[in-house]
C-alpha cells in the first residue's frame, strides 16, 4: 500500500493502491470523471506508512456516485461525501468543491461543487494533506506536499491566517500533526497559530479533545509544550499553563509541575513494564495507554492549588493527589470525554502517589483499596513519575516500586482474596447461618474480609462462618 520513490524526481512514483480503491478510481474515470486518491492517505503512503483510511475525490457529484455503486451510505452528503461500501468496508467519495466563507472559525457558509481538482487541494488545511494520487496522472502536488515532507515541516496551504480562520481547530492540528510525524511547524504558520490561538475558544470540547488524544498517543506528546509556547492551552487547557506557572522548590524535582509532568508522559512505556504472573507477554491495551497517558499529563494537576512553603523556603504539596483527582476529573468532563475514561484517569491520579509498604498484608489491602486490575497501571504510572525525580529519589523509589510489585504478583499468582467478591461466604451463606440482613451484616462481611487480608489461610467457608459465630456472641 505504499507509494515508491522511482529515482529522484517527487512527482514518479509507482503506487500500490488497495485493490478497493483502485477500483473505485477506475469506475468513476470509465464513467468520464476525474477520480484520485486524496490527503493523508496519500501523506502517509509517501512517508512509507500504511494508511488508516483512503479517501477518494472525485469531480463526480454525489448522484453520480450513488448511480455509479451499488451501495452507498449518503454520510456527508451536503459536504459532498458519500460512503461507498465494497465488501463491508467503506471508503469515502468527495466530490471537489469549494468553501464559502467561514463566519464562526468552524463551519462554511455553504459549500459549492467544482470541476477544479486545483480549487479542490487549495482549500484543505496543510501541504502534506493537499495532494492527490491516480495511477493515469501520478502524483498532483502542487503546493509543494513533498518538499515539505522531506523538509519535515508543517505549512498551511497559502496563507496560514486564511487557513486558521477557517477553521480555528488546525491550529491545534498543526501541533498534532508535529507531534506524530516529529516535523516543526513552519515559521509563517506558527505565527498565524499564534496570533489565532484565541479562536479556539469557538471549537467544541469534543474536537479539541479529539486532537488533544492524539497529540498525547503520539511518539512525542511532549509537543503539548508547543500548543503553550503558541498560547493554544490557555485558551484549550488553561491548567497546563497554571502548571506550568507552578515551580517546585524542593530537593525531589528540577522542573516546574508541568514539565515534570511531560517529563513523567515522555518515561511512560507503550508496552509497560508492570503485569501480572501470565501477562508478561501483553502490552496494554489501546485504552490503557490513554488512560496513563492523560493521568501522567494531570496526576500533579493537583499541586497548583494545595503549594504550601516551609520556613526553610521548601515546598510541599500536601493532599495534591486528592485534589488533582478532583481536577482532573473536572477537565475531563469540560471535554466531554466518556465517564470509563474520566472515572479511571481520576482514580490513577488519586492513587499516582500511593504510601506502598513491603509487606504482604500492606500489597493485599492496596489491592482491595485500588483494584487489582487497576494496580499494574498504577505501578506503571509512579514508575514514571519516579524517572522523572532526581536522585536519590528516583533509584530508591524506583527499587520500593519493583519489590512491591513482586509481592502484588505473588498475591494474583496464589488467587489470594483481596475483595468481598472473593470472600469464600457470601451475605446469603451468613443469613443461612442466622444473621439477620442489615447494616450490622454488612459491617460483619467488611470485618470478615480484613480477617483475610490479614490471613489469606483463612479464607474458607467453615473458618469464616466459625470466626463469624465468635463475632455474634461479643
Amino acid at each position: 500500500m505504499e507509494l515508491e520513490r522511482e529515482g529522484k524526481n517527487a512527482s514518479a512514483f509507482t503506487p500500490r493502491l488497495p485493490d478497493k480503491v483502485k477500483a473505485i478510481i477506475e469506475t468513476l474515470q470509465k464513467a468520464g470523471f476525474e477520480a484520485y486518491a486524496v490527503g493523508g492517505c496519500v501523506r502517509d503512503a509517501l512517508l512509507g506508512r500504511t494508511p488508516h483510511d483512503w479517501d477518494v475525490t472525485t469531480s463526480a457529484h454525489p448522484e453520480d456516485v450513488k448511480r455509479l455503486f451499488r451501495r452507498t451510505v449518503d454520510t456527508g452528503i451536503a459536504h459532498g461525501t458519500v460512503t461507498v461500501l465494497l465488501e463491508k468496508e467503506g471508503f469515502e467519495v468527495t466530490t471537489y468543491r469549494i468553501d464559502g466563507e467561514y463566519e464562526d472559525s468552524r463551519h462554511p457558509k455553504e459549500v459549492s461543487f467544482t470541476a477544479s481538482l486545483l480549487e479542490d487541494l487549495r482549500r484543505r488545511d496543510f501541504t502534506i494533506n493537499a495532494m492527490a494520487y491516480n495511477e493515469t496522472e501520478g502524483l498532483v502536488d502542487l503546493f509543494d506536499g513533498t518538499g515539505d515532507l522531506q523538509r519535515k515541516v508543517i505549512r498551511c496551504v497559502g496563507e496560514a491566517a486564511e487557513r486558521f480562520s477557517e477553521d480555528a481547530l488546525r491550529i491545534l492540528r498543526a501541533v498534532r500533526f508535529g507531534a506524530q510525524l516529529d516535523f516543526a511547524i513552519e515559521e509563517n504558520t506558527a505565527l498565524a497559530a499564534k496570533s489565532l490561538a484565541p479562536t479556539l475558544s469557538k471549537i467544541s470540547a469534543e474536537r479539541i479533545y479529539g486532537e488533544l488524544s492524539k497529540l498525547l498517543l503520539s511518539d512525542h506528546p511532549e509537543r503539548l509544550l508547543t500548543a503553550y509556547e503558541l498560547g493554544i492551552t490557555h485558551v484549550s487547557l488553561p491548567e497546563f499553563d497554571q502548571m506550568m506557572e507552578t515551580l517546585q522548590n524542593h530537593p525531589a524535582h528540577s522542573q516546574c509541575v508541568g514539565l515534570h509532568c511531560l517529563s513523567t508522559l515522555l518515561c511512560l512505556t507503550k508496552e509497560g513494564r508492570y503485569h501480572y504472573e501470565g501477562e508478561s507477554a501483553q502490552p496494554f491495551s489501546p485504552d490503557e495507554v490513554r488512560y496513563l497517558r492523560l493521568a501522567a499529563l494531570f496526576h500533579d494537576v493537583g499541586k497548583v492549588q494545595c503549594k504550601t512553603t516551609d520556613d526553610k523556603g521548601l515546598d510541599h504539596f500536601y493532599g495534591h493527589a486528592k485534589s488533582g483527582a478532583q481536577t482532573g476529573k473536572q477537565i475531563l468532563r469540560r471535554l466531554k470525554t466518556d465517564n470509563e475514561t474520566m472515572d479511571t484517569v481520576e482514580r490513577l491520579i488519586l492513587y499516582h502517589d500511593y504510601p506502598f509498604e513491603k509487606t504482604e498484608a500492606s500489597m493485599r489491602k492496596a489491592m482491595n483499596l485500588i483494584g487489582k486490575d487497576l494496580l499494574p497501571l498504577i505501578f506503571e504510572l509512579r514508575h514514571a513519575d519516579l524517572l522523572a525525580h532526581e536522585e536519590p529519589y528516583k533509584s530508591s523509589g524506583i527499587q520500593n516500586l519493583s519489590a512491591c510489585f513482586s509481592l502484588a504478583q505473588g498475591i494474583y499468582a496464589r488467587g489470594e482474596c483481596t475483595t468481598l467478591k472473593e470472600l469464600a461466604v457470601s451475605g446469603r451463606d451468613l443469613i443461612e447461618a442466622g444473621f439477620q440482613p442489615g447494616k450490622e451484616l454488612g459491617a460483619l462481611l467488611l470485618e470478615l474480609l480484613d480477617y483475610v487480608l490479614l490471613q489469606p489461610e483463612k479464607n474458607e467457608r467453615e473458618t469464616l462462618l466459625s470466626y463469624a459465630a465468635t463475632r455474634r456472641n461479643k
